[in-house]
This record gives C-alpha cells, structure tokens and sequence, in this order.
C-alpha cells in the first residue's frame, strides 16, 4: 500500500524535529511505501527551513509551502489535495496525537472502513475549562446538527481514497474539517487514545480563536440559530397578547392608572436586546454567503516539493557520504521498533 501522512504546520520548529524521528519510526515498521506531506502555512519561524532539512535527510519528505497563513483548515485542505496515498493521514505536529497510533488506524483501514477517527478518552496538559467547553461543544454538536460528528475527536484519523476523492470536492470557504469528515459518510471506525501534552513550542487556539472557531462549525452544520429567532418572536409576541389582555381586563375592573416607568424601560430593553442579536446571527450568515459568492480560490502555494517514496528502502548515509539505497537496513529496522515500543 502508498500511505500519505500530512501534517498542517505553523509556527512549529521546535517540535518538527523529534516529531518527524517518531513518525519516521512508525512508517519504518509499518514496511509500506510512505510520503510525510508537510504543509507550511505561512510560518513565521524557522519551520519551512526545518522541513528542508527534513526533506535533504528523508525522500518520503514532501512541502506544500502556502503563499501565506490561511489557517489550520485551509492548510489540511491543502494537504488532502496534494496526498497521492491509497490511504492519507492526517495528524498535527504538536506531538498531542501520537504518531505511534497510525498502525492501529492502518489496521482498522484494511477492515473495509473508509474513516478511521481517534477518539480522546483523556486530554492531558489542559485546562478544565477547555475540556469542559470542548465537552460542551461536541455535546451541543450533537443535539444542533443534522450530521453526526463523532463526540471527542478531532482531525486525527486515516481516510481512504475514496474519502478523500469527496472531500476534495468540497470547496467551501468556511471549512469545519470534523463536519466535513462526518458529511461525506461511508463506513466509519473510532480508535480510541489518550491525548499527550504539547511536545514543546505553544498552542495557536486561544479562547477568542475557539469561540470563532465554534461559530464556524455552528454556522455551517445547522440552521438552529436562525430557527430560534422564529421562535422566540412566536414566544414574545404571544406573551405580549396575554399581557394585553391582561392590561384590558385590569383597565375595565380597576380603571386606568398610568404605567409605570421601569416596567416600559425593561420591556423595550429586553425586546431591542433580543432583536440586536438575532441581527448579529443573521449577519453571521449573510456575512458567509458573501464569502462564498465571491469564489475566490481557497489557497495558493509559493513552492512544491514531490516526495520519492520507496517500498521499504530506507536512506542511509555510506562513508563517503552519499545515501546508499539499495537494500533493506535492518539493524535501522530493530532500532525503529524498540522506539515504537517505547512510544507506546
């Protein structure tokens, strides 16, 4: 089999390094024809220049360097349109999902399953209140969304080529990948793990970008929001009937007196609150039907890099320093699997 595993980077040197030494571990014993798919997305360190050096050391190295920052979705985009593997994997390089997990996913592949998902048990290195918002979100997912996002996942997982083959006929602009890997359907497998901390460097999804990031995947899987407007108007204006009833009857029996003045301000508060953001839902999505009109390409690439991928032929460096292809090293083989063991 030709796997492809691509790997989304921002801002990622100081982790790239002992990231790709696990990985190279795990695709040595897998014994399969490999491509690591790396994909700059616009980093403002040393990343691109490590993954040359990556590239120089290892064949199986491929870049897709982004002409600028389009952000996490985009760049795994990116990634899935230039993977050529009969199976892809995508994984992040922050070393929280680990790579030594890809056999597993492998074998659950050759089982007939189109998509095989990681599946968090425990979240190590975060805060109880990210936990508890992504519980919640994925919770809320759930009940909101007429597709089902498989509950504490994320974008690891391995896709067949057929899987892939859809999502890349999936174009639009604002890109929520789980929803998009539920969309497509076919048979689906989860796998389950605990996540590690981040290996080294600092995580990119503050709490500001995950709340936009929660509106994105809100936004483009369910309607909800806008149906609760309908609603809440039916709510009001019958409460505002039974009110005026009410206000008739007191008027009849009791008379007239004059309304107080807090009782006005509360109502005309509350209605021009409830109106405002009801406005603010609207324009989030008018303000994405805007984007999609405009059919602007997703991303554009500065530089290509095509990997060479050998089946089971590892590089190793003879003594006059040029790489000696031509047969199996399988004292490299040993050591790559005592790394496996110990990873696992």
């Amino acid at each position: 089999m030709h796997l492809s595993v691509v790997v989304p980077a921002y801002n990622e040197q100081a982790v790239l390094p002992e990231f790709h030494a696990r990985l190279s571990c795990v695709l040595d014993v897998l014994r399969c024809q490999a491509e690591i798919l790396y994909v700059n997305d616009g980093s403002r360190d040393g990343t691109l220049e490590v993954m040359r050096l990556l590239k120089a050391r290892d064949p199986r190295v491929a870049i897709v360097d982004l002409s600028r920052n389009f952000g996490k979705e985009i760049a795994l985009t990116a990634g899935l349109d230039h993977a050529t593997g009969d199976g892809v994997v995508v994984i992040d390089a922050d070393l929280q999902d680990p790579p030594e997990l890809i056999p597993e996913l492998v074998r659950k592949w050759t089982e007939g399953f189109d998509v095989v998902y990681g599946k968090r048990t425990k979240r190590e290195g975060e805060t109880f209140l990210k936990r508890a918002t992504a519980f919640l979100f994925y919770r809320v997912m759930q009940r909101v969304s007429r597709v089902q996002i498989p509950e504490d996942t994320g974008d690891f997982r391995l896709l067949s080529r057929r899987a892939v083959d859809s999502l890349k006929q999936l174009r639009e602009q604002h890109r929520f990948m789980k929803g998009l890997f539920a969309w497509i359907g076919y048979p689906q497998a989860a796998v389950s793990y605990r996540r590690d901390a981040r290996f080294a460097g600092e995580t990119k999804w503050n709490y500001w970008r995950l709340w936009n990031f929660a509106l994105e995947g809100i936004t483009a899987f369910t309607i909800v929001p806008l149906k609760m407007a309908t609603y809440l108007g039916i709510v009001v204006a019958l409460g505002a009937f039974l009110y005026g009833g009410f206000i008739i009857l007191r008027t009849l029996i009791l008379g007239s007196p004059v309304p107080g003045y807090p009782s006005v301000m509360v109502v005309i508060l509350f209605l021009g609150g409830v109106q405002l953001f009801f406005t603010g839902v609207i324009g989030e999505y008018l303000g994405r039907v805007f984007n999609e009109t405009k059919g602007r390409p997703l991303y554009f690439v500065n530089e290509y890099q095509t990997a060479e991928p050998k089946a089971f032929e590892f590089p190793q460096i003879g003594t006059d320093g040029n790489r000696d292809e031509r047969a199996v090293p399988e004292g490299r083989l040993a050591v790559a699997e005592r790394k496996l063991d110990q990873h696992s």
